[in-house]
């Protein structure tokens, strides 16, 4: 099959990836790489009190939170979804309130709503702000809540806004949404649909600790010491969106998210409907993040490839016949990255005969 080897027009957005020359300095100093990890390897190993033996859960994690993106943690009940996140508010010492989705919950039980309150003899709605109004809000068992209060988040995911009457409310900086689901109890759930699914930067799967941590794990619930402050996690932030993407690594990208596409890849056989350009940005401020967290000023290929399948998985939908057949997400990423070169042209005959990639 002929693929092409520019990205196409299907990606208006892919330009707005920012791009380095390979020759560009790096903003970013060592200096402050090396405070930077510092500070995130304090963040991780208090995270690592909380939920110990997961460490690659908890580097995801940090990895998303440094990109700005929201999270989706799916795994079966009392893996400790909700803990992980209680813990990380208590590690950042940002405000986080938890909302437990359920089918009879509204729209204004998460954002808010205007109350008719009377003062000095005139009555007039004053908002009320919703638990939508933390800098992490955790929404436990998100598919349990009907398709209308889901979509209630959609404009908060993504403008970090809410609307309530015709009246525009920002929401606190930095804001996170990190909501669990059970993949087992699907009576009286509603899944989320294909546009909020899209909004979330990562869908990480849980997955049960071995026998030697439970043991561990048994004893006093521990006790989480702030180790950042807001302040310092907005100005994490800001390093891990001035890490630089060289062009080569873009285009990687560009190239990786039109093959999950139908027939613009040989891996893509199976594939309904492949990743938006909404999914290319977040690969490259992910892919930037892990950057950031091992110490480095430039994005590299690995960085992209391991940071690849949470941030797609969730984005690709098969066909009836290709689910039929047993195929998943995941394994159409592994043959995509397979086939679709880091280098989009030949290297030199001394280059290739090295094996510098």
């Amino acid at each position: 099959m002929k693929k092409s080897n520019k990205c196409p027009v299907f990606f208006p957005k892919a330009a707005e990836i920012r791009q380095f020359p390979m020759n560009t300095p790096p903003i970013l100093s060592q200096e402050e790489l090396g405070c930077a990890m510092q500070k995130l390897r304090a963040l991780a190993a208090a995270m690592n009190q909380v939920l110990f033996g997961q460490k690659d859960l908890i580097e995801l994690v940090l990895i998303g939170v440094l990109a700005r993106g929201h999270i989706l943690l799916e795994g079966l009940p009392g893996l400790g979804k909700t803990e992980l996140v209680k813990g990380l508010s208590r590690a950042l010492d940002i405000t986080a309130r938890r909302v437990q989705f359920t089918p009879d919950l509204l729209p204004g039980d998460i954002t808010g709503t205007p109350v008719l309150q009377e003062r000095d003899g005139t009555k007039n709605f004053i908002f009320q702000e919703g638990p939508v109004f933390a800098n992490i809000m955790l929404a436990d068992e998100i598919n349990r809540a009907s398709p209308k209060t889901q979509s209630a988040l959609l404009e908060a995911m993504q403008e970090r806004r809410v609307t309530v009457m015709g009246e525009t409310h920002a929401l606190p900086s930095p804001f996170f949404v990190l909501a669990t689901q059970n993949p087992i109890e699907l009576e009286g759930t509603f899944p989320l649909p294909e546009a909020q699914l899209d909004r979330f930067l990562f869908k990480i799967n849980v997955n049960r600790t071995p026998a030697d941590v439970l043991a561990r794990e048994m004893g006093v619930e521990p006790e989480i010491s702030p180790v950042l402050n807001a302040q310092e996690l907005q100005e994490l932030m800001q390093m891990a969106r001035n890490v630089a993407i060289p062009e080569v690594v873009a285009d990687y990208i560009g190239r990786l998210v039109n093959a999950t596409h139908p027939g613009e890849s040989e891996a893509s056989g199976g594939v309904k409907y492949g990743a938006s350009p909404r999914a290319a940005l977040g690969l490259a401020a992910a892919a930037k993040a892990r950057a950031l967290r091992h110490g480095r000023a430039f994005c590299s290929f690995e960085d992209v490839q391991a940071v690849i399948h949470p941030v797609l998985e969730h984005r690709i939908l098969l066909n009836h016949t290709a689910r039929l057949d047993g195929q998943t997400p995941a394994a159409v990423i592994n043959r995509l990255v397979r086939e679709i070169p880091a280098q989009n042209k030949p290297l030199p005959d001394s280059l290739a005969a090295a094996k510098i990639h």
